[in-house]
């Protein structure tokens, strides 16, 4: 048998194909992710789970013409492949190669350019406004996970559509009950009621499946039936609260029945106003590991196929292992440390706390704004939050790390991870705005660990000893090598000396501290002294230490996994011109202030010159000027 999902090259080509070919195709696209995936690495789960989804999807409407927007857009693998994508999947997350998320250069059929959580409905309800007031009639699809769902921003976009009852729009609730870990929280549970608790709700599936597969007619019955709003149906069957907000409730149904799907999919599209389908899927569907471990199967390395174990050698520890073992550590101590999650728990390091103190741990879901907000609350009653959070979702509390913890000086620690360049999953998730986001924030403390030993020591001082908000950043990934002196005591607004020199200075903070010392020990192979300053605090900065070491050397390089503007080099550059010195050659080392595309963490240092290899060459010829010919 002819594979089919060699002849998709387009969605037009689905419509080409009778419904057992479309659930044969299922099954071929399963059988591809698995194998492609597992010799990439990428995101599996999510997307077993969502092929009938996404191929009764694509049956239906007319992309490009007609709009879909993924939710943070891991689960659009399947949407790839059928919009003739499928030959580039041997390079995905590969740098230059196929993007792991919807990328609007990509392909037209990528609408936006997306990877963090609860966006899709506000982007797809402002799609249909455009769409209206252009006086054009494409369908406008959102397609969000029960994950997802617990964003407020997903809330705030319901309640906007509400008010839209002429805007035509469909949103396609993907429910397998997690997002990359089980899901909290009361949305959670309330979609958990619908799914397995109410009579009616499988009384009125079942019903919808019977009428729609009555051949010929049974689209038309079962849309008339929906519209009867004042028969005896919807006066016995309660709204959910997507009614109450004004937008039509249909559901829930069987995610992985295609012909179920293509005609309720036709039904939606033909209603007026807000429409919200709610399928119910398992995540990891046909492949056995990952049905198993969903979590584990969520973003995943290399693996074994027969097995199902990973291809990837790993460290007996990373950083957010380190700063998971050296809280529970810590909390064992003091009853007044809490943990906070934000539907990251295992990715931060923090399953062992929660496992151990379930009564001082909190899974907000998907929810930043409201995790530090809830921070700066325990705070003020008296307790040591920490919120550990990856950088890139940082971001999306911005205001209330302002308004709501830095304003009234709350103790609350941000634990934040993944801080500088994460690799794969690109532009969206690489975490180098935060020094220079978080760095004019007034009584804001800001530290970056060197290594393992530097983060414990800076985690236990600032639960320990330290007063107001504090941020600790450090990177994904194990330690780059271990650091001379990086036992000193920690002191607020103190840095150390790592090795002395006479020729060039070297000013690095956090995980580039490694970077510069390698970088010096080349440099010191071609004649050159290189004072190494481990900065430690980008605010306070210890002025006096760097003060010295600008003035010994009179040329200084500034070294950070960060953008350039905003960041530690503004601070060096600041203080060279408050004390006005004279004479000195400073040089900033950074990234540029753009977004950083996918790919190897190590490629991509090498790209914008900071691996030690390229610093140290950039640096010898800075002092060392080759002389070019004309």
């Amino acid at each position: 048998m002819d594979e089919l999902i060699n002849g998709v090259h387009a969605p037009d080509d689905l419509k080409k194909l009778n419904y057992i070919q479309l659930a044969q195709l299922a099954q071929e696209i399963r059988a591809f992710l698995v194998e492609s995936v597992s010799q990439t690495g990428g995101h599996l789960a999510s997307n077993l789970g969502v092929v009938e989804l996404t191929i009764a999807m694509h049956y239906v409407l007319n992309s490009p013409t007609d709009k879909i927007v993924w939710d943070v857009g891991h689960q659009a693998y399947v949407h790839k492949i059928l919009t003739g994508r499928k030959d580039l999947f041997h390079t995905l997350r590969m740098f230059n190669g196929l993007s792991g998320f919807p990328k609007c250069s990509e392909s037209v059929h990528d609408i936006i350019d997306t990877g963090h959580s609860s966006t899709s409905i506000s982007v797809a309800l402002g799609l249909a406004k455009a769409r209206d007031l252009s006086r054009q009639e494409h369908a406008v699809v959102a397609v969000i996970g029960d994950g997802a769902m617990t964003g407020g921003m997903a809330f705030e976009a319901l309640n906007d559509a509400g008010r839209t009852e002429k805007s035509n729009f469909m949103i396609i609730l993907n429910d397998n009950a997690m997002s990359i870990g089980k899901n909290v929280g009361g949305m959670s549970t309330y979609l958990d009621h619908i799914r397995t608790g109410n009579w009616y709700f499988w009384v009125k599936q079942t019903t919808d499946k019977v009428l729609n597969n009555i051949p010929f007619i049974g689209h038309w019955l079962a849309l008339a039936a929906f519209r009867m709003k004042n028969t005896i149906k919807y006066i016995m069957f309660p709204e959910t609260i997507f009614d109450e907000l004004g937008v039509r409730y249909m559901g829930p149904y069987d995610g992985h029945d295609i012909r179920t799907l293509v005609n309720i999919f036709r039904i939606a599209k033909s209603f007026k106003g807000p429409v919200l389908v709610h399928l119910i899927t398992k995540k990891g569907k046909g492949y056995s590991f990952a049905e198993q471990d969903p979590d584990i199967f969520h973003g995943i390395s290399k693996f074994d196929i027969d097995t199902g174990e990973t291809c990837a050698v790993k460290g007996s520890c990373d950083y957010s292992a380190v700063f998971g073992q050296t809280l529970l550590k810590l909390a064992k101590q003091d009853e007044k440390i809490i943990a906070i999650s934000a539907a990251m728990v295992d990715g931060t390091g923090l399953r062992a706390y929660a496992e151990q103190f379930p009564t001082r741990f909190f899974d907000v879901g998907i929810a930043e704004q409201h995790a530090v907000t809830f921070s700066a609350g325990l705070a003020q009653g008296g307790f040591k939050p920490v919120f550990a959070v990856y950088s890139s979702f940082l971001q999306r509390a911005y205001d209330q790390i302002i308004h709501d913890v830095a304003l009234t000086n709350a103790n609350v620690v941000f634990a934040i991870d993944r801080a500088g360049i994460v690799g794969q999953d690109g532009e969206t998730h690489q975490g180098i705005f935060d020094l220079s986001f978080l760095n004019h924030i007034p009584n804001l403390t800001i530290m970056a660990p060197a290594c393992y030993t530097e983060l414990t020591n800076m985690l236990t001082y600032a639960l320990t000893e330290h007063k107001g908000p504090v941020a600790i950043r450090y990177p994904r990934g194990i330690e780059r090598r271990s650091i001379p002196f990086a036992q000193t005591p920690i002191r607020l607004g103190e840095g150390y000396t790592v090795t002395e020199g006479s020729d060039v200075t070297l000013i690095a903070i956090g995980s580039m501290v490694a970077f510069a010392c390698t970088a010096a020990e080349n440099l010191k192979k071609h004649g050159i002294s290189v004072q190494v300053v481990n900065a430690r605090f980008l605010k306070p900065m210890d002025e006096k230490l760097l003060l010295n070491a600008i003035t010994k050397t009179k040329t200084v390089i500034s070294i950070e996994d960060n953008v350039i503007d905003g960041g530690l080099a503004t601070n060096v550059a600041s203080l060279i011109l408050k004390h006005r010195l004279q004479h000195i050659k400073f040089i900033a080392k950074g990234f540029p202030t753009t977004f950083i595309q996918h790919g190897n963490v190590d490629t991509l240092y090498k790209l914008y010159r900071l691996d030690p290899e390229s610093l140290a060459s950039d640096i010898l010829e800075e002092l060392q000027p080759i002389e070019r010919k004309n």
